[in-house]
């Protein structure tokens, strides 16, 4: 489906720029990659539920797709890895005037695998930067989604509608490079999947 070849086998199709939207973190390859007891999810701060179920993101990613949020925004810890990844795909699935952002409460830095298995798949991030919640304008962020699974995620206080879909961090996998970057493609694909499904797009 996606492409594994080596990063001077393509050149990127997308370029990522930080808060631009639109266009333009184990190795799990064949295990659903949600946190095996992800509980549901409170009510949210200012009275908008988060995902009652956290195992049915096809019926999550109708419903906020219905929402037809203009600023999603994707939270885990350090904003390295999942979030990375999900702004970077986020971006060349969804229309125009859809803003993408990403954030994490421990901002670190982006993780060279990330950038690499999305190069692999057309996609350049090697401009990104890891941010913390502070950098992000609460007020204009419509949908957030979450993509922690073993750790505790960020809590957003702005007043969007929730997703959840817990993921196992990939930056977490130890071994040869190639297992790890493994790990990293599987999270990667997995995501390609669920976002072609919310912005219709396959």
């Amino acid at each position: 489906m996606l492409s594994h070849s080596g990063m001077a086998e393509r050149r990127p199709r997308h370029r990522e720029r930080p808060e631009t939207g639109g266009h333009g973190e184990g190795d799990r390859p064949n295990r659903d990659l949600r946190a095996k007891h992800d509980p549901p999810l409170p009510e949210a701060p200012g009275g908008n539920a988060m995902s009652a179920r956290p195992g049915d993101w096809r019926t999550e990613a109708a419903e906020l797709r219905a929402k037809r949020p203009r600023h999603i925004l994707f939270l885990c810890v350090a904003n390295s890895a999942r979030s990375q990844m999900a702004e970077g795909i986020a971006r060349s699935l969804a229309p125009q005037e859809v803003r993408v952002s990403s954030a994490g409460s421990y901002p670190a830095s982006v993780r060279p695998q990330a950038i690499q298995v999305l190069y692999e798949i057309g996609i350049d991030i090697s401009g990104h930067r890891s941010k913390g919640l502070d950098s992000i304008d609460a007020g204009s962020v419509d949908a957030v989604i979450t993509l922690c699974a073993e750790e505790v995620c960020p809590v957003f206080l702005g007043r969007a509608h929730r997703v959840h879909w817990g993921l196992l961090d990939p930056a977490g996998v130890t071994g040869m490079e190639e297992i790890r970057l493994n790990a990293f493609r599987t999270v990667r694909d997995e995501l390609c999947r669920r976002l072609k499904v919310l912005f219709e797009n396959g």
